[in-house]
């Protein structure tokens, strides 16, 4: 007698496509001392990635490096191959609009759907390119829908690329 499913070989991974409709950011521990972040950066030297955002929370013993590069699939590959410890997690990437107030449009967007932003950091643009934000939400989904339904531009991970890659 076999058991249900016996014999097929199923892959449980997604493969995750270079137009999902979100932006990855990568959360890196490291000890607080100095040089720590210097090590970090540097391993994506001569890469072709190009950081395109970063932000440090800071404690006392550790510190909280989360940022945003333009090959995600690579840099996973580099920070492992480095024994570093790592979360990923699914950001709305967004443009801001041109207007006096831009954010104030995207967190008015985003309250009115009841989505709540949990952190937010500005994207570096490459030349040409409207400055953007990252933003973490509660409800991914729903905050894309929404922001897309009120004419936003969101990001891709393509959107993350420069000129020459």
């Amino acid at each position: 007698m076999s058991s249900i499913g016996e014999g097929n070989e199923i892959d449980y991974q997604t493969a995750r496509g270079r137009d999902y409709p979100a932006i990855r950011q990568f959360t890196v521990f490291l000890e607080n001392r100095v040089g720590q972040l210097l090590e970090v950066v540097r391993r994506f030297e001569g890469t072709g990635l190009r950081i395109v955002a970063l932000s440090i929370n800071d404690a006392a013993e550790c510190a909280f490096v989360r940022f945003v590069v333009s090959h995600p699939e690579r840099a996973r590959e580099i920070l492992e191959r480095a024994g570093l410890s790592i979360i990923e997690t699914d950001l709305i990437g967004v443009e801001l609009p041109d207007t006096s107030q831009p954010l104030l449009h995207v967190c008015t967007a985003l309250l009115q759907a009841e989505v709540n932003i949990i952190q937010a950091y500005p994207l570096i643009p490459r030349t040409n390119q409207r400055a953007a934000v990252a933003l973490m939400v509660d409800n991914i989904d729903l905050g894309i829908e929404t922001l897309r339904a009120k004419n936003f531009r969101t990001l891709q991970e393509s959107d993350l690329l420069g000129e020459e890659e």
